[in-house]
């Protein structure tokens, strides 16, 4: 996995969001369509995709999405 398939994948779970305004830098949380139920399927995308589990509380923990992609990369 390299960031930019990551970027797209991430921008595919929001439906209202222009996927251009979703990069690297972008803080995620302050998006209007940031919610719960995208946490969720964000947790349900990385262990489909990437075989791996995230939680609720680490993805609280980051701020970008380059942070979540850090995050992922770790485990």
């Amino acid at each position: 996995m390299n960031l930019e398939d990551f970027i797209t994948g991430f921008a595919d779970l929001f439906d209202d969001t222009d996927p251009s305004e979703i990069v690297a830098e972008t803080n995620f949380h302050e998006l209007d369509e940031w919610s719960s139920l995208i946490s969720m399927s964000l947790m349900a995308y990385v262990r489909t995709e990437f075989g791996k589990k995230i939680t609720g509380n680490e993805i609280r923990t980051c701020d970008t999405v380059k942070s979540l992609y850090d995050l992922i990369e770790s485990k």
